[in-house]
């Protein structure tokens, strides 16, 4: 059986010379699961830090931690991890390209080209 390129050196060259012009980016999906897979194991050494202790340290809340925040809701629930129940965490890590856009929202940042 003969083969269509009589040659296939050039094809070999070629995925070369491409893979070490164009930088590799981890996709969207991956980045999800890998932010998602660090928090569960953080939360294993022990409790998160609360999100008002988050803002205090000038970091950003999403929409639904800062609706924790101004709930008078005790510190328990102020250390629960939003995004574990969050449907920007289900899109992010099934869904290249996913459709949200919650401001603040590491799942968001992923999304980002």
């Amino acid at each position: 059986m003969s083969s269509k390129f009589p040659d296939e050196s050039w094809l070999t060259k070629l995925a070369a010379e491409t893979s070490e012009r164009a930088p590799r980016r981890a996709g969207s999906r991956l980045k999800s699961r890998l932010y998602s897979a660090l928090i569960r194991k953080q939360q294993e050494s022990g409790p998160l830090e609360t999100v008002s202790e988050t803002k205090a340290a000038g970091s950003e809340l999403c929409f639904f931690e800062n609706l924790v925040r101004i709930t008078p809701a005790g510190e328990q629930a102020e250390r629960f991890n939003c995004c574990s129940v969050c449907h920007a965490r289900l899109l992010g890590e099934r869904v290249e390209r996913a459709p949200i856009w919650w401001p603040h929202c590491p799942y968001v940042r992923f999304q980002e080209r």
